[in-house]
């Protein structure tokens, strides 16, 4: 009489070649027998991502509250999406709204710091804390939530955390205003004195996910023989396949679709700015592409990767740069971004500086669609994940720091419940939104940076 064992392939199982790991999805045969997810070790984490874009919004300006060109004018759950946020509509269940929150810290404390908030703000976002000002390598400003989470949560995964950027400063020692240049460089902190980098080639961050080893030859000869990293892995994965049903089968062949996928798409890019072609960005890396758009979804597709492997469990990701003068033909906007941030206050430049926040926000969709798309346990990656997207700007005419604009996607393993607009009162901490984060996604907080209590999400 047949009978049904509790034998199961381990979460932690990994596809092994030279100089190559690959972490596999969520499988089915990785949950024992007749057993409730819940009690298992395939029982879904909640994933944390923090994305930042910088200069504000129009949104935050007079002007801007007025038209609600940011925040919805209805709260709660009946509100209509702002002209900004439209583009988050098909996601509404999954949507988190935050009106008015101030992000104190990032104002100047002193005479002496006036006027320095371009490089002093990335570093306040994440952390709510007050950077000091030095020139120097006696930078201090506090722990980010990233990092918070994964030394608390993340210490179990092959990478405790990832950090991307598409843009940086790329100078070490001072900028301008007195600030060190990596306040301005990066949005994770390990510690008040630790800055995480950020990687902004998508080969780097490639070979980060899936290489392994303690030193790079091996990578580098792998490379050299210019095979995909799949060929390393072909025996382990023919191994495995052997004793999967065919809908783990078919959806390890998925995963491994999208690993190649991206491995295309990342030589493509690196065949073309090899090729003495003029490029849009000749001082950027090899594998850096010259479209903006295509170097976002890059980076969310390896986001998305890891998140569905669990070869980590939470990302940082800094679209943009402060004082960036890029320009966005996609968005319709031919006025270069900081300057175009500069808007004087006239109505005209003013909703012009909220088309382009549109365009950013446009792109986020696609990073929640693949997290929605993605079957993780006993629902999806957006619903076992938690997104902040915002920045630690308001209005960025007069540089200040109140209402900034922000907004969270995912459910967070049903702690979230989405479909809400919160306007919260006056002069309430930025600090506040991350506090409740942090509880959320399950670590242990009672307060954080300049926080007064929580919001209710």
């Amino acid at each position: 009489m047949p009978f049904i064992t509790k034998k199961h392939i381990s979460r932690r199982e990994v596809l092994r070649g030279m100089g190559v790991a690959l972490s596999l999805p969520l499988l089915d045969s990785m949950v024992p027998a007749q057993t409730p997810i819940g009690r298992t070790a395939a029982s879904p984490q909640t994933r944390l991502a923090c994305i930042e874009m910088v200069h504000g919004a129009a949104g935050s300006t007079g002007e801007g509250t007025t038209k609600h060109y940011w925040s919805p004018e209805k709260e709660g759950a009946d509100f209509e999406f702002s002209q900004t946020l439209e583009p988050l509509a098909p996601y509404r269940d999954y949507i988190t709204i935050v009106s008015n929150t101030d992000l104190h810290p990032a104002t100047a404390w002193a005479a002496a710091e006036e006027g320095a908030d371009h490089f002093r703000s990335s570093a306040v976002y994440l952390t709510a804390a007050h950077p000091k000002m030095t020139e120097g390598s006696d930078y201090y400003v506090g722990a980010s939530i990233d990092q918070i989470y994964a030394q608390q949560l993340g210490q179990d995964t092959p990478l405790p955390s990832i950090q991307l950027c598409i843009e940086m400063v790329d100078a070490s020692g001072a900028c301008d205003y007195g600030y060190a240049c990596v306040y301005a460089d990066t949005i994770s902190w390990a510690s008040p004195t630790a800055p995480l980098p950020m990687t902004l080639d998508p080969r780097m961050a490639f070979e980060n996910l899936f290489g392994e080893g303690g030193t790079p030859q091996e990578r580098l000869a792998r490379q050299k023989v210019n095979r995909s990293i799949l060929d390393w892995i072909s025996h382990d994965v023919s191994r495995l396949q052997k004793g999967l049903g065919q809908s783990d089968r078919n959806r390890l062949n998925a995963y491994l679709d999208d690993v190649r996928e991206i491995e295309r798409r990342i030589e493509r890019i690196e065949k073309y700015n090899a090729s003495g072609e003029a490029r849009a960005l000749p001082a950027a890396p090899l594998g850096v592409p010259d479209s903006y758009e295509e170097h976002v979804k890059l980076m969310f597709d390896l986001q998305a990767l890891a998140f569905m492997t669990e070869t980590t469990r939470v990302s940082a990701f800094k679209m943009s740069r402060d004082v960036s003068g890029r320009v966005w033909p996609e968005s319709g906007v031919k006025t270069p971004f900081h300057p175009c941030s500069h808007h004087g206050e006239t109505p005209a430049r003013v909703a012009e500086f909220a088309k382009l926040n549109r365009y950013h926000v446009s792109l986020i969709p696609y990073f929640l669609e693949k997290l929605k798309n993605t079957p993780d346990g006993d629902g999806s990656l957006l619903d076992h994940s938690l997104v902040l997207y915002g920045s630690p700007m308001g209005d960025s005419n007069v540089h200040n720091h109140k209402r900034v604009p922000l907004f969270i996607a995912g459910h967070a393993s049903g702690k979230v419940k989405g479909n809400l607009h919160v306007n919260t009162k006056d002069e309430t901490p930025m600090a506040n939104v991350l506090l409740t984060m942090l509880q959320k996604v399950g670590v242990k907080a009672e307060s954080f940076g300049d926080s007064t209590g929580t919001v209710a999400i």
